[in-house]
């Protein structure tokens, strides 16, 4: 599957403003410095498509973007951001939970983890919840061109062993050198599939 035509819908921070016509969405989620804006650029092949940020944790709406009038990718906020307060906190938490529980059309998640640390406890108290909830999710390794092929590697192996899932289950991604677009596309395409099937 390619990923072509990207455009930015709306953003929404309660239920009553989430999306909930026909199309599928696939949903991104990480710790707050993770990288999904840049993600989301690389994938659409625009830098401007998703705003980055020098200071994590600004991302505190949902955000939907369609591509190719087939799917909605939607941006949730980041989580784990040390120096928000415990209101903002308070305010991430309620935001991601109600899209999870009020968004039936929800196909996949893709669950980003820095390639470079092990996942934090928030990283899997998501995909436990994700497991809870019956959501299909997919775990996506940023920041890959940070370390070497070995220690990627390594990386990998580690970050396998501490959530307990097989490594090839991860797709690791570069948002500068443009690495795993393919793999996630393919990954969005079969979630649509099992959808329509």
């Amino acid at each position: 599957m390619r990923l072509i035509n990207f455009k930015f819908i709306k953003s929404a921070s309660k239920p009553s403003e989430f999306i909930v016509d026909e199309l599928p969405q696939v949903a991104i989620v990480g710790r707050s410095n993770v990288g999904k804006s840049s993600l989301i650029n690389m994938l659409a092949n625009n830098k401007k498509m998703a705003k980055t940020s020098s200071t994590p944790g600004r991302t505190r709406l949902v955000n939907y973007f369609e591509i190719d009038r087939k799917v909605y990718l939607v941006d949730l906020p980041g989580y784990g951001f040390a120096q928000a307060s415990k209101e903002i906190k308070k305010e991430w938490d309620r935001v991601l939970d109600d899209y999870f529980n009020n968004t039936h059309n929800l196909k996949l998640v893709l669950v980003l983890i820095d390639s470079r640390h092990l996942p934090s406890e928030l990283d899997k108290m998501m995909i436990n919840y994700l497991v809870e909830l019956g959501i299909p999710y997919q775990i996506v390794l940023t920041k890959a061109d940070k370390l070497s092929r070995s220690q990627l590697n390594k990386n990998i192996a580690d970050i396998s062993n501490c959530i307990r899932h097989n490594k090839n289950m991860f797709i690791a991604t570069s948002a500068d050198k443009k690495v795993g677009a393919e793999q996630i596309a393919d990954a969005i395409e079969k979630a649509i599939n099992v959808q329509n099937n």
